[in-house]
């Protein structure tokens, strides 16, 4: 049995192919650029090149991407987006107007004249990774689900903060099911307001390809993704109660957790913070006396904590477990910061998170899962004699 998980971040895409067959550490893997690097990449050459852009296809992750439209049309270029695409730089097209960039519908897009150069915006690009994996001669026909994570705001209302919104949404699900797997979705169940995790939904059910007809699609939020990988780090796997931060490129986001699941959560921008900053956060968390309006009011997301009893970061082998792009910033922490590594990989610490939701939402495919991730999976068999 095969499951593709994939973990979008904003400097890397994290891919893993999970084979029932084989120990976890023998699955094949790649961390290649991001979708939104790959599209700023393309969009600085249409700058230099003096061309003017179409953007086209689904909503996506933006900031690098985003930051590459707008230098374009700084340098006097010109940047049409249909709305979909126009999306990924903002929910309210008239904010992405007022960025310079023209909203076209899809009909004026197709009239536009055959020098405009044409960008497809998506997260998931299935056939780009059969593609590369085909390379080396791994095919993807036995694919018993596909599981891709992204990070969603969510798409707020006009009037209502992103922060807030989604911060709500995460209380929600958490009071709903209290466990990380909580924010992973089959694709018919996607919450509406969850616009950039139906995206990547629709982009798979567009992609022709034979290969995904009929195969379960599972998506999820990349820090609940990431945090639930951790977890299967030997020595945070022996802890009953445990912090664990994912400090990302754009979102540091930390879990407390404990025997009934989730017990407090607090999510902020990793660029407007710093190492004290960081662990009086956490020490918060950990004592439970964390509010939101700290969060909310220094322009992170928010803090929600659940549980009254406090977590005594001065017990047990490591204080606090760190994954994620950024967690050296952590390396010089007086909290005793553990680096997690799951199946000796942290790069694929969200793949590992994926491939446990999977489990959780399609309890069909659990067993072999939950077996491989105890490390009773596969049968040892080295990979070279599985054909």
């Amino acid at each position: 049995m095969q499951i593709l998980t994939v973990d979008v971040g904003t400097g890397t895409q994290d891919i893993f192919l999970y084979d029932s067959r084989v120990d976890l550490e023998n699955g094949f893997k790649l961390v290649v650029p991001s979708p939104t690097m790959i599209v700023r990449r393309r969009i600085q050459e249409a700058t230099r090149l003096g061309e003017t852009l179409l953007l086209n296809g689904y909503i996506m992750g933006g900031g690098p991407c985003a930051w590459a439209a707008e230098d374009h049309v700084k340098a006097g270029h010109t940047v049409y987006a249909t709305p979909e695409a126009a999306r990924t730089f903002n929910d309210d097209l008239e904010m992405v107007r007022a960025a310079g960039i023209q909203v076209v519908s899809q009909d004026e897009a197709a009239n536009l004249p055959d020098s405009v150069r044409s960008l497809e915006l998506r997260d998931f690009d299935f056939e780009a990774i059969s593609r590369s994996l085909s390379q080396f001669g791994v095919t993807l026909d036995q694919l018993a689900a596909v599981a891709i994570a992204v990070f969603d705001h969510g798409d707020a209302p006009p009037d209502v903060s992103d922060r807030q919104f989604r911060f709500d949404y995460l209380d929600e699900r958490i009071r709903e099911q209290n466990r990380l797997s909580a924010f992973a979705f089959k694709s018919e169940a996607i919450p509406p307001i969850m616009t950039r995790l139906q995206a990547v939904v629709d982009s798979a059910i567009n992609t022709p390809s034979p290969v995904l007809e009929g195969v379960p699609l599972i998506v999820m939020d990349t820090a609940p993704a990431a945090v639930l990988g951790a977890t299967y780090d030997p020595l945070v796997m022996a802890c009953e109660r445990k912090l664990i931060a994912n400090v990302g490129n754009f979102h540091t986001l930390a879990f407390r957790l404990g025997p009934e699941g989730i017990e407090g959560v607090f999510e902020h921008h990793t660029g407007l913070i710093d190492l004290p900053i960081l662990e009086n956060l956490l020490q918060a968390l950990a004592e439970g006396s964390l509010t939101h309006a700290q969060v909310f009011e220094d322009h992170g997301h928010g803090a929600l904590v659940y549980g009254s009893e406090s977590l005594d970061l001065e017990q047990g082998g490591f204080g606090v477990a760190v994954t994620g792009p950024r967690r050296n910033m952590m390396q010089a922490s007086r909290l005793r910061p553990h680096f997690a590594v799951p199946f000796g990989d942290m790069m694929i610490a969200g793949c590992f998170g994926l491939l446990s939701a999977v489990a959780d939402v399609l309890p069909e495919l659990s067993p072999p899962i939950q077996a491989s991730l105890a490390g009773a999976g596969g049968s040892g068999t080295p990979p070279w004699e599985l054909d």
